[in-house]
Formats: C-alpha cells, structure tokens, sequence
C-alpha cells in the first residue's frame, strides 16, 4: 500500500459482486487510500467477488473466501476475527453491508461521534425505512417481543464503527456469530447512535426473504438466551402458581356446596393440567438456562475452518 490506512471496512457479500464494485467505487471516492477493505465472500458460487474491483478502484484490500455459505452475521464475525489477527491494533474498524444501503456518505458521522473518550462503538439508526407494509409490521412485534423477553432495546443493524478494542472485544464473543447487534448490546460496550437515511441498493435484489428475516430475529432472541428462558421461566412458575390458587379455591367451592354438577372436576381437571404443563416448562427452561451459562467459550482461531483462501491486493 501507497500509505498506511486510517480504517478498515469489513463487508459480507453472497452472490453481489456488481454491488460490491459500486462500493468499492464509492470509497475510493470518499476516502482514497485512507481504507482498507475486508471483504468477506460468503461462499458465492455465481458471482464471486474478484481483485479486479479492487484494481479498477484503486482501493486497498483483500477477499476471505469462505468454504461454504454461513450467513452474513457468521461472515461479519470472520471477518473480525482476521482483522484482530492481521491488523494493527490502531484502527477504527467500520462494519457495513455491501449492497449500498449503508452508505459511505454516512461513515464520516459515525467516525466523528466515535471520537467521544466515552463511547466504545457508534450504531447507524435509521431515520426511516422503504419496506413492504408486513415487514414494518413485522419488525415493531419483534422490537416488542425483543424488549419483553430479554429487557434490551434494539433498533439498528449491521452498520456501525468500532474503536480498537471494541473489535477485540466483539471478535472474542460467539454471540457475534449469531446476530452481530445482539452481541455489541450483550458486549456491554458504551454505544452512541447516529440517525441515517438508508440507501438504495447498488444493483441486484436482496437475498434476505421474509423467512431469512424471521430467522434473524429468532437467533438475535438466542443471544439473550439465558433472559429469555429465566423470564419464560419465572412466567411459567406464576402460570403453575396460579393455578394451584385456582385449584385451591375449586375445591373450596366443592366443599361449601356452591359447584354445579361437573364442574369441579372439569375445573380441577384443567387446573391441574395448567399446572403439570407449566411446572415441567419452567423446570425445564432453568435447566437449559444453567446449560447456557456455563457453557465455555468458542475455540479460539475457530474462524480458520470456515476460510478457504484469502487474496490480497497488490502492495498488500
């Protein structure tokens, strides 16, 4: 490399190469020389991004080309874990899709609330988003659901700017490779928030369908597993708890001869099936609590299985 960089970019793409061009392009524009770009091909088959993008841009990088597709929250967490290991421990590291809709124009604001002494990383927030009326609908249940079941808020994706040891800390996580906000919320990392418009995308169409979607939010709700499962757990207790009381006054009924024929042994029936189904349920949900909690951490260089090969830029 002609100078030294001032930050790394690290971008998933699957099968968007024409995409991944056009951003390259923008951040020769924006930034010339002064980044370094990580860019980590989940498995493409079709369009597998090539040196050549580089090249045409004059942007500094390299591709990790992964032996099979793992998803971009998988791709991200690959790609962080090489950027702890190839990489000065100096840099400022941004996180972005590669499709255009987090756009460079917008890396600068984040870089600039990251300069805060007490901010650990910075969020691209959305201002507003140009979705189909189910996925608005969708996803306000799920920020619902989300704040119900594990206590957190989250409201912002993938792109986003990380101090130096705030990388570190991500990459050391296994949660990253699940759902990459939900792991920077449970990093307990200090994080400022920066309201962005979206972008459109450079070209294609997105490969996230509504199910991949659904998906998603399932496993940013795994992050937080050991929360949810206390609180369906405690939920359950009460569910159990209740229906002794209510079983308790069944019979108290029973004895004071104000039950209609039937009744109590259809109350009491039910009663007591609340209380078996719940019971064993919040047993249950303690036990894989205490499973989750003392799990041990992922094998450290985990990420090396997953690489196939990695191509660098000239200068590189």
């Amino acid at each position: 490399m002609t100078a030294e960089p001032k930050m790394i970019i690290i971008t998933p793409a699957f099968e968007d190469a024409e995409a991944f061009s056009q951003l390259l392009a923008a951040l020769a524009e924006a930034f010339s020389n002064a980044v370094f770009v990580i860019a980590v091909d989940d498995g493409s088959i079709r369009k597998p991004l090539m040196m050549s993008a580089f090249e045409e841009s004059g942007v500094a990088g390299e591709i990790i080309k992964l032996r099979r597709n793992v998803g971009h929250q998988q791709a991200i967490a690959v790609g962080l874990a090489h950027a702890t290991e190839r990489h000065k421990d100096d840099h400022r590291v941004v996180i972005m899709d590669s499709d255009g809709e987090d756009m460079p124009a917008s890396i600068p604001d984040l870089l600039r609330l990251l300069d805060d002494p007490e901010t650990d990383a910075v969020v691209a927030q959305r201002k507003a988003r140009v979705e189909t009326i189910r996925f608005k609908v969708f996803y306000q249940i799920y920020k619902l659901i989300f704040r119900i079941l594990t206590g957190k808020s989250i409201n912002f994706g993938n792109f986003m700017a990380l101090k130096p040891h705030a990388v570190k800390r991500l990459a050391a996580m296994q949660e990253v490779n699940l759902h990459v906000p939900g792991a920077l919320i449970a990093s307990r990392l200090r994080i400022g928030a920066s309201p962005q418009d979206r972008g459109g995308r450079y070209a294609g169409k997105s490969k996230m369908n509504f199910v991949s979607l659904v998906l998603h939010g399932f496993k940013g709700l795994m992050v937080f597993a050991e929360n949810v499962f206390v609180r369906v757990g405690i939920a359950c207790a009460l569910m159990a708890t209740l229906s002794v009381f209510g079983g308790i006054a069944a019979i108290s009924l029973k004895i004071m001869g104000f039950s209609t024929p039937g009744w109590f042994s259809i109350a009491l029936g039910i009663l007591l099936l609340i209380f078996m189904q719940t019971a064993a349920f919040a047993l249950i949900t303690f036990m894989v609590a205490g499973i989750i909690r003392s799990k041990s951490a992922a094998p450290q260089n985990a990420h090396h299985a997953l690489i196939d090969e990695i191509i660098r830029s000239k200068g590189v």
